[in-house]
């Protein structure tokens, strides 16, 4: 099997002109019509990522996050991406990555994240993306998502939270005490969707990367709580599974092994 048939699978279920302006989705390094030797999965394509594709005889290496998000006008092994691009293209590894386009294509990011705490009736939180060329009517693309939960305080939903994400700390703005019935989510950084999760009717509002002040402004209307950028987006690797399964069920497929979150918590 080529490596396009895969990469394309993918770009069926989350396409390409889903992504954001800035993003860079798609092929990293290497060569689409090489065939598959093995397909190593992970959040972010580091050295470390790389080493184990070449030990596990992956020449294929999946992440969410793009490799390459700037151009890069020189490589020298300065950087750990010029590393990293330098030891793809040595041992003949390409590297994709399905970013912005799979946070919003339906079933993407974040209702994998509503999957993971139990929500029921999850619709994407902002559709104002909608993808006229999507297989799902009107409703085929999107920010974020929001649904419904078992009534419990925020605590008990943050709680379910940790432990499904396995998250170090959370950080949260609000009353713990407050009983929710309804979430709103956004894998990664969410904080231009506050208003959003108020106007849904959501009691409380999980994402990443919230400043300060997006916590002090909005903790009194509805409890909004940051569990990390890596944290809320890891199990995107389970998405890259089902799809690569679909396509070929038998096919050489696992998780990096040496990938960690790169933020630590003390």
């Amino acid at each position: 099997m080529r490596i396009r048939e895969i990469t394309d699978a993918i770009e069926q279920y989350a396409p390409l002109r889903l992504q954001e302006e800035w993003d860079n989705a798609g092929i990293q390094v290497g060569d689409p019509e090489a065939d598959i030797s093995g397909i190593l999965l992970c959040t972010d394509a580091t050295e470390v990522v790389v080493a184990e594709a070449i030990e596990r005889g992956c020449n294929l290496v999946i992440s969410h996050h793009p490799l390459i998000f700037r151009g890069l006008k020189k490589i020298m092994g300065r950087t750990p991406v010029e590393r990293t691009v330098a030891m793809a293209i040595k041992h003949d590894i390409t590297i994709y990555c399905a970013h912005t386009n799979m946070d919003s294509a339906w079933h993407g990011v974040s209702f994998r994240m509503a999957d993971k705490i139990g929500m029921t009736n999850v619709t994407f939180l902002d559709d104002n993306r909608v993808d006229p060329y999507g297989e799902h009517a009107c409703a085929s693309a999107g920010c974020g998502v929001v649904g419904d939960i078992e009534p419990m305080p925020a605590r008990e939903v943050l709680q379910r939270v940790k432990a499904a994400f396995e998250v170090g700390a959370v950080r949260y703005c609000g009353d713990g005490n407050r009983m929710v019935s309804r979430v709103a989510l956004c894998g990664g950084a969410g904080g231009f969707l506050i208003d959003k999760a108020v106007e849904a009717g959501a009691q409380l509002y999980v994402t990443a990367d919230m400043r300060y002040h997006d916590f002090l402004d909005n903790g009194q209307r509805i409890v909004v709580a940051d569990i990390g950028h890596y944290e809320s987006e890891h199990f995107t690797k389970e998405i890259f599974l089902e799809i690569i399964r679909k396509k070929n069920p038998t096919f050489a497929v696992a998780f990096a092994k040496n990938e960690t979150n790169q933020v630590n918590y003390l």
